[in-house]
């Protein structure tokens, strides 16, 4: 079944979106901060895709993110299924190495050890961008991310300030501003108390200071090539290499990624998106009944009384 749930979406936050865009700070917001003419924000609207299994493509140097010891023959790449992270990665800090550590000898067993997305639970921030896609609504006062699989919707509030006491949720406290050309989203408050608080399919966790920086610009290939390049070196593209008759934008998004509870230094990482004029089919999280996790049973999210 196709999703027309998001075209309807989009169709009602349009219609309750001022004509000229984001263009009017909310109270309490500097005009300075807020004021910015629709010509001038970047279009960032439309389906994106970066098709890369695990996600995260490591900086050019610096301290980047957890990768997959497990290679795959021939081609060198990540092994997508034997997830090994490096748990002796310089970022983490003793404690947050053996969990990975730990996990990584779970799947040398053959062990396929839970993870938000196989249990169906909400995806943290930046586990989130395990999403092999993503549709991106720029409205006056938020900017609203749809995920292409397990219905997963994330808020941005634009112009605003993180709250003085800040509620932890699923996908944390989100606020965005524009720099120039770039997107900027700010997250903290993630949610601990939650089975399988992880960043990365390497299990890596996080504790309740990680704080997540997205830095969103449309660039052309030649700045978009490098990462690519050490992308496709990283990790097993899931349709196949770029397209090479690619000739639209590409959707660069920088990240920087703390947390004084679990890593030893902030650390970098980068997503290269590109758009995606194909339908965009349903994925659906359903709960495994048959023993997926090495005959382990997990804390699959249940229903207690059926919804019809």
């Amino acid at each position: 079944m196709k999703v027309k749930r998001h075209l309807l979406l989009v169709a009602t936050l349009a219609a309750a979106t001022p004509a000229s865009g984001q263009q009017a700070a909310p109270a309490g917001v500097p005009a300075t901060i807020g004021a910015r003419s629709a010509a001038s924000i970047p279009d960032f609207s439309g389906i994106w895709r970066h098709g890369n299994l695990p996600w995260f493509i490591p900086p050019a140097s610096g301290p980047g993110p957890v990768t997959n010891l497990s290679r795959e023959k021939g081609t060198g790449v990540s092994d997508y299924s034997s997830l090994v992270g490096d748990y002796k990665n310089p970022i983490l800090q003793p404690w947050a190495a053996d969990v990975v550590r730990k996990k990584g000898e779970l799947s040398l067993a053959g062990v396929v050890y839970p993870n938000p997305a196989n249990t169906c639970w909400p995806e943290p921030v930046p586990f989130l961008f395990k999403h092999g896609a993503m549709q991106m609504l720029q409205l006056a006062d938020q900017t609203v991310m749809l995920f292409n699989e397990n219905h997963e919707v994330r808020h941005v509030r634009m112009n605003e300030p993180h709250p003085a006491k800040l509620t932890p949720s699923w996908h944390g406290d989100a606020v965005g501003h524009y720099e120039g050309d770039s997107l900027v989203i700010d997250t903290r408050g993630v949610r601990t108390d939650r089975p399988h608080a992880m960043v990365d399919l390497f299990g890596t966790p996080y504790t309740d200071k990680l704080h997540v920086v997205e830095r969103y610009r449309l660039v052309d290939y030649a700045e978009a090539k490098d990462a690519m390049q050490r992308g496709s070196r990283e990790n097993r593209r899931a349709g196949g290499p770029y397209n090479p008759n690619y000739e639209d934008k590409y959707l660069r998004v920088n990240f920087t990624i703390e947390d004084t509870g679990a890593f030893t230094t902030p650390w970098t990482a980068i997503m290269i998106y590109l758009r995606d004029y194909n339908e965009w089919p349903e994925v659906a999280c359903a709960e495994g009944r048959f023993a997926f996790h090495h005959n382990q049973g997990d804390a699959l999210p249940q229903a207690k009384n059926p919804d019809f």
